[in-house]
């Protein structure tokens, strides 16, 4: 699973840099409104992508680790840096489920719409834990999954056949219960919706004509109709995903 991330991602790193939806999508500018940082703060974004929440919250803290397995994001996060003029930002290739770097290091582990592609994510949530000070922040966004079993492994089979590096994306309960056996406490959880445009979506993972009819065909059956409610916009056929935000903290 691993290399057919960094394939996959690695291929489509550009893409990513410029994508609004990770750049600029409501979810990160309500992960910055919730999470009230001071300037001595170390961050560590774990599979950072193309750095957008690494480089949201970089100039008001002392330092940003932006982590991620694949070569080709970090290049974007070290582009968009010197873009910004931001020099706290620093980048290390790193696997979310093994991270390589010592216990407590960090005031704030950030994920941000990567976490579905984690095999093991107990693992992650475990490894963020161990690096987070006492009293230190967790704050994860993803694309959540219903809490029926049946509508969820459609709609993760959907997100798959676009995206062959899609593991699964979890429910609202099921994050819950990781950070609990991790031993973070919960501060809080919202979900809130995130449209996107079709086209772009599949032109990002270089789907095939015969993916993209598939998925379409998807989109207008049930039970993927009612829960991601297609339909044609001024900017052509648009579709809802539902996010996840969670904050936790360690245990002074």
């Amino acid at each position: 699973m691993t290399s057919m991330v960094q394939k996959k991602l690695g291929e489509a790193a550009s893409d990513y840099a410029a994508c609004s939806v990770h750049a600029e999508g409501p979810s990160l500018a309500r992960l910055t409104d919730l999470i009230k940082t001071k300037p001595t703060w170390r961050q560590l974004d774990v599979a950072t992508g193309a750095g957008h929440t690494a480089l949201a919250f970089a100039p008001g803290i002392a330092k940003s680790t932006a982590s991620d397995i694949t070569p080709e994001m970090l290049a974007q996060v070290k582009r968009l840096a010197k873009e910004r003029g931001l020099t706290n930002v620093v980048t290390r290739k790193a696997n979310a489920q093994d991270l390589p770097f010592p216990d407590t290091s960090f005031h704030l582990v950030t994920c941000r719409l990567a976490a579905h592609h984690f095999p093991k994510p107990e693992k992650f949530v475990a490894e963020a834990a161990r690096v987070m000070i006492p009293g230190g922040t967790f704050a994860l966004v993803d694309n959540v999954s219903p809490d029926d079993a049946d509508i969820a492994g459609t709609y993760n089979a959907f997100e798959k056949l676009r995206d062959p590096s899609h593991g699964r994306a979890l429910s609202l309960q099921e994050w819950c219960a990781l950070i609990d056996d991790a031993g973070l406490e919960l501060r809080s959880a919202e979900v809130m919706d995130q449209d996107i445009g079709f086209e772009a979506w599949v032109q990002r993972m270089r789907c095939s004509p015969q993916v993209v009819a598939r998925l379409r065909e998807m989109l207008d059956e049930e039970p993927l109709h009612g829960l991601l409610r297609p339909r044609e916009t001024g900017d052509g056929l648009t579709f809802t995903l539902r996010e996840v935000i969670v904050l936790a903290a360690k245990p002074a």
